[in-house]
């Protein structure tokens, strides 16, 4: 890890006025768009207007459709092994709950994932009992999931593994090729939340075995709330069979009244008709934008920011739950407001310092963790500065000298 990132930071900064305004450290819970993603989703909110048609047909001057261009791009961003592979869905929650309601589960198989997982990647599995299916919880071991806490409960039952690439609340990154191995030697499906990875740490779905992954826009994407991607390996795809059916999702869609049930291949089976178009587009720049940058940059960049908050906060003896390891570390660093086992004096403490951190210009998350105990979550990425990391330290100093 470097001290400055490999791409210009000063001109990155430029796209993000909010660099301006305060000091963001909120990514995790949702980023900002840079001016380059305004700027595409203003002009498809005015085509919407003058020629909303367009919109779904290929450019005049020839090339893809949006369709075609969106899984294309996003396919690329995490190897694909083939754009259908990859397809809108609105939220994490949304391609999480299509594909578990889409697998053929028998009554006893079991799904396994920690008792850390943000509810995106817990609820739609556990929603899987009224079919039968067992969810199968294991603690964390240094704030995630390990192929040794698999270990202690997979059983010839268990179906799937579902796994953060990044915990939104430690901050804990996933060996998602450790994690994918043990899967695939064992022929259990590896299902990946990718919201707070994507885009910001490289992924490759093939090298990692994963066989679902999904990944709203608005948090590490830098994309527009309400637009993100769902990917389903095609051999996987092939053998689920999804609850709701969109209009597009069949093959020969386009005849619209000769209805055929026959699923497309891929992903494309879980299409649902008419998408947010400026979701889409917007989307789209901001992968653009993102890899332009480099995703490896970025990751090495924000991995060095997180080691600087955790020095800083080590500093001032406060006690931080994300992983020292740098192997395990990503753009998250959480750490425990308060000390001793006085709940309501530590949930006083850190309403306190929240406003404390507002009033400096400083935007940050609070987070409760499974007992109700406060704890305060710096998320980085790509345009922010190893000064802006250390301005929030200081406030928390100036909270606690």
């Amino acid at each position: 890890m470097a001290s400055l990132p490999a791409y210009f930071l000063d001109d990155v900064r430029r796209s993000f006025p909010i660099a301006q305004q305060m000091t963001y450290l909120n990514h995790a819970s949702i980023s900002p768009v840079p001016l380059a993603t305004l700027a595409v989703m203003n002009d498809v909110n005015t085509r919407l207007t003058t020629d909303p048609g367009s919109l779904l047909a290929p450019p005049a001057a020839g090339g893809s459709d949006i369709f075609t261009r969106f899984s294309t791009e996003i396919g690329a961003l995490i190897n694909a092994a083939d754009p259908s592979e990859v397809v809108g869905v609105v939220s994490t929650s949304a391609g999480i709950n299509a594909a578990a309601q889409a697998i053929d589960w028998q009554p006893g198989d079991n799904v396994v994932f920690t008792d850390v997982e943000f509810p995106s990647n817990a609820y739609p599995w556990m929603a899987l009992a009224r079919r039968g299916v067992e969810s199968r919880t294991v603690a964390p071991q240094g704030g995630g999931l390990t192929v040794e806490a698999l270990d202690a409960v997979v059983n010839a039952r268990t179906r799937l593994v579902a796994v953060s690439a990044v915990q939104f609340f430690s901050g804990h990154r996933a060996d998602l090729i450790a994690l994918g191995a043990y899967c695939h030697e064992r022929g259990i499906l590896f299902a990946v939340d990718a919201i707070q990875a994507a885009g910001h740490i490289p992924i490759d779905v093939q090298a990692m075995h994963i066989d679902i992954l999904a990944a709203g826009g608005q948090k590490s994407l830098m994309g527009p709330p309400g637009q993100g991607f769902l990917y389903v390996r095609r051999e996987v795809s092939e053998r689920m069979t999804p609850d709701g059916i969109g209009p597009t999702a069949v093959e020969g869609w386009e005849h619209w009244l000769h209805y055929d049930l026959t699923l497309r291949g891929g992903a494309q089976r879980f299409m649902m008709g008419t998408p947010n178009l400026s979701g889409m587009f917007g989307l789209l720049e901001s992968i653009r934008f993102l890899r332009e940058l480099d995703v490896a940059a970025i990751d090495d960049w924000t991995r060095y920011l997180s080691q600087v908050a955790i020095n800083a906060l080590d500093e001032l003896g406060c006690e931080v739950i994300t992983p020292h390891d740098p192997a395990q570390l990503g753009p998250i660093v959480t750490f425990r407001v308060g000390t001793g086992d006085d709940l309501a004096r530590a949930e006083a403490e850190s309403n306190a310092l929240m406003a404390h951190f507002g009033a400096h210009k400083i935007r940050l998350t609070k987070h409760l963790d499974a007992a109700g105990w406060p704890h305060v979550r710096i998320s980085t990425h790509c345009y922010n500065t190893e000064e802006e990391v250390c301005r929030a330290a200081a406030a928390l100093k100036e909270f606690h000298p």
